[in-house]
């Protein structure tokens, strides 16, 4: 199966923004990735609802509305109805993991779950069933450009394992420091997702960056 690149619009130029999208829809990502911050999940704000409206307008493809707010269960109806495809939400600080999955698969959407570099993988083998795409972070979520933390590859190893066993059609998606040295090992471990914001919006070409990610 051909890797998911899903560039994050966090990096875009947001007084560029409809010129960012368009590029993102005329290239070879399939997903857009959309980092919903609320400065108390995580100590960085980022957008929200009519932001989400505004890309919805300039592209089909997959919008990928990742989660870092407390109290996700209250937004999910509103996130799904102004143009998510998919909705990730973080194992941690949510107590009814499963309740909220389930909640997210009702809206007809895809449903995601995110692990935090500490988090051990073996925590969701009882919601697992549940998960479309599991996202396994490769820095401390909150802010944009940060360092890939080497550890995520055997994280990502040890996820395959689990899905292979579990619920193999659930994609394994990285975020965080992805660019493309570190891309390979990654789809060599498992992943079939790649979430890349500063590597690819602060390269001399960004669609030429997509494409060499897909190829690396």
């Amino acid at each position: 199966m051909s890797t998911i690149i899903a560039p994050s619009i966090l990096a875009a130029d947001f007084a560029n923004l409809e010129r960012d999208i368009k590029l993102i829809h005329d290239s070879k990502a399939e997903w857009v990735h959309f980092d919903v911050m609320d400065g108390l999940f995580v100590p960085n704000i980022s957008f929200g609802f009519p932001i989400l409206q505004a890309v919805r307008k300039h592209t089909n493809k997959f919008i990928d509305v990742h989660l870092m707010i407390v109290q996700p269960e209250k937004y999910i109806k509103e996130f799904a109805k102004q143009g998510a495809d998919g909705i990730s939400v973080h194992y941690e600080g949510n107590l009814h993991i499963h309740s909220l999955l389930q909640q997210i698969r009702e809206e007809g959407v895809k449903a995601g779950l995110v692990l935090n570099p500490h988090t051990p993988i073996s925590l969701i083998k009882d919601v697992l069933h549940l998960v479309d795409t599991l996202l396994i972070m490769s820095v401390n979520p909150g802010f944009g450009g940060q360092k890939f933390i080497p550890e995520t590859v055997k994280r990502v190893e040890e996820a395959k394992k689990l899905c292979d066993e579990l619920n193999p059609n659930t994609i394994i998606q990285v975020d965080g420091g992805v660019n493309v040295e570190n891309a390979p090992l990654l789809k060599a471990a498992g992943a079939r997702s790649l979430v890349a914001g500063s590597a690819v919006f602060k390269s001399s070409n960004p669609t030429q960056y997509i494409q060499q990610l897909l190829e690396a």
